[in-house]
């Protein structure tokens, strides 16, 4: 170890550590890991004012010295001396953001309180002054009882002082034996004082501020009330899904008109034969039949892009916290199960966060529970086809309404699974996490329109490969082989795929379930929307030369050939069951095997067959 002095930056994660550290050190700098553990160490030498060096080390960021990942656990032993090949630190330089001064100060309450010489860097006060926020830094100094130095340390300002002031605490070390116990934030009330000290001392040491900052404090009060806020929550998602079906009306008809225009086209160019039905039943009813449903995906995406660019949707996070703690999962699973919102791929390869093991896993388990983009086609045809667009009071849509009764029917699952998981495989308690809320702010139309384009495009790829691919395989496998002449066999029924689906339909055929859509379950393992697509090819080659069936749309013929009861029942497979193969690849990935994949596709393929039966047998007990 150097016998140079060691000072240790330290705070929370996105304070300007890093910055600063980079400032003070220049290039004098070594990167490595600590020993036994892939955290990086990163070390430099920093030369004060009276002519000595300094080692400087740059701790990862945490938001209290209770750990909850490798990385805090490595910052916690370093502060206290316990880290194997790392003397404790001499000095501590606690790092905060001047713009979120009450939620840094909660970390920095807690290291002053171990009593070592410390000194605050009040960072980044450039950007708090920015946003209107000043700050008295003596008022400060007083509350905390340890020095406070302004800095911005991306521009190198404030470092004269702070070295200055390295130079006064230097001699200063605390003796062997007097560290001081750090005490562990638990249920006794501790935290929650640390939390109102922070916000009374950032309180006192606030000059003034904006009238858009005290703006956003009184709408946080309404916003993140525990019975209000999770009302405001609520009415927010209730309309994003009215306006899903009411908004998309005219869109819809366009591209269907549009469709069936480009289907005549082809009718009256090819000859009857093999392209022409590939391209007629294939391409046009199939990947069609999923395309019309651009217009929902993009009106849906839209509200979420607003609501993050306005930073209300870090505070649904906080809302749902307490929500998800109640069922042992950890806050830091919110930003995964969001992110499966728009495809569970991606939520699964963020929850690398995670730090928790056991909950990174029952993470990974209930992602697909979350109602992705994919399902939306699936939802929407068979709403349509079912569902009377009728307002039942008060300008609410019935369509509307069951959508939103679908979404939050994932959600519950996906609670109700995890709360389980949690009891059993993956048996543990919640691990709490804290979050910093950023500005409310209006949206950047330029930035919103880049995200609709980059969803649009997103979809259009997988329309356009595994959508494709799909149909076209599925196409073959409903044409051929074609059933002899004169034969009472339909060609859907004497195909490939027809007898496939005749083999599968006794088993689906107690929840409900009929021959289309046995026919539809398997290629839809390929991708939800391929349901849709499978459902349009088979109808569009049944239909053969019916002028009256091909101009009907898609919806319009199920609605003559399935019952209410069956219609609700596939609703309620479509909200449990896993039916997307690169999931299930994704999960294998993550989790280095095959077993919790497995496990994956066996309890939600249970939990989606028992749901549709209930749904079916309650529907037809009630008479529907």
């Amino acid at each position: 170890m150097s016998a140079l002095p060691l000072i240790a930056l330290v705070g929370n994660p996105n304070a300007g550590k890093s910055a600063l550290f980079n400032a003070l050190t220049g290039a004098r700098q070594k990167v490595g890991n600590y020993p036994g553990v892939t955290v990086e160490r990163k070390l430099g030498r920093v030369d004060l004012p009276d002519g000595r060096s300094a080692d400087i080390v740059d701790l990862p960021g945490t938001y209290s010295l209770t750990p909850s990942s490798p990385d805090e656990q490595v910052t916690r032993n370093v502060i206290l001396g316990q880290q194997a090949g790392e003397k404790r630190p001499d000095i501590l330089v606690v790092v905060v953001d001047a713009a979120n001064l009450d939620n840094h100060l909660r970390f920095a309450l807690e290291l002053i309180a171990l009593g070592q010489p410390t000194v605050v860097a009040l960072n980044m006060v450039d950007l708090a002054a920015r946003d209107g926020l000043e700050i008295d830094p003596a008022i400060l100094a007083a509350e905390l009882g340890v020095p406070v130095i302004p800095t911005v340390a991306v521009r190198k300002r404030g470092l004269d002082e702070l070295r200055a002031k390295l130079v006064e605490l230097a001699p200063f070390t605390l003796p062997a034996g007097e560290a001081k116990s750090v005490p562990a934030l638990d249920a006794t009330g501790d935290e929650a004082a640390t939390r109102r000290e922070a916000r009374r001392i950032a309180r006192a040491a606030i000059v003034s501020e904006t009238a858009s900052r005290r703006l956003s404090g009184a709408v946080d009060k309404v916003a993140l009330h525990p019975v209000f806020g999770p009302l405001i929550l609520l009415a927010l998602l209730f309309v994003i899904f009215q306006a899903v079906f009411s908004w998309s009306e005219a869109p819809i008809a366009m591209i269907e008109d549009a469709f069936a225009a480009l289907q005549g086209v082809v009718e009256e160019t090819l000859p009857d034969g093999f392209f022409r039905g590939l391209i007629v039943e294939g391409l046009i009813n199939g990947v069609g039949s999923v395309l019309v449903f651009l217009p929902q995906i993009l009106i849906l995406f839209f509200f979420i892009l607003m609501l993050e660019a306005t930073g209300y949707m870090t505070r649904a996070a906080f809302l749902m916290d307490g929500l998800m703690a109640r069922v042992g999962l950890s806050g830091r699973a919110f930003i995964p199960l969001l992110s499966s919102f728009a495809c569970a791929v991606p939520g699964i390869m963020s929850t690398r966060t995670i730090a928790d093991p056991k909950d990174r896993l029952t993470t990974i388990l209930i992602a697909p529970l979350m109602t992705c983009s994919a399902r939306l086609p699936v939802y929407t045809l068979i709403i349509g086809a079912f569902i009377p667009n009728t307002n039942v009071g008060g300008g609410i849509g019935l369509q509307g309404l069951v959508l939103f009764g679908l979404y939050v029917a994932g959600i519950a699952g996906a609670l109700l699974a995890a709360a389980v998981l949690r009891m059993s495989v993956a048996k543990g308690k919640s691990s709490g996490f804290l979050m910093e809320l950023p500005k409310y702010q209006m949206p950047l139309l330029r930035d919103v329109l880049i995200g609709l384009w980059q969803r649009a495009a997103i979809f259009l790829k997988r329309a356009g490969t595994i959508i494709f691919g799909t149909t076209v395989v599925l196409w073959l496998l409903l044409s051929y082989p074609k059933p002899p002449e004169g034969s009472d066999v339909g060609a859907v029924d004497y195909s490939a795929a027809g007898r496939v689906a005749h083999a599968l339909e006794p088993i689906v055929r107690p929840i409900g379930f009929n021959h289309d859509i046995a026919l539809a379950l398997i290629p839809a393992m390929a991708a939800r929307e391929v349901a849709v697509a499978a459902l349009a090819t088979a109808n569009a080659i049944d239909a053969g030369d019916d002028e009256d069936a091909t101009a009907r749309s898609l919806a319009e013929r199920l609605k003559g050939r399935w019952s209410l009861p069956t219609a609700l029942a596939f609703l309620a497979w479509f909200v449990f069951a896993p039916q997307c193969i690169s999931t299930i690849a994704v999960t294998k990935r993550e989790t280095n095997g095959w077993r919790w994949p497995l496990f994956m596709l066996g309890y939600l393929f249970a939990l989606a067959y028992i749901a549709a039966g209930i749904t079916y047998w309650t529907a037809r007990a009630a008479g529907l």
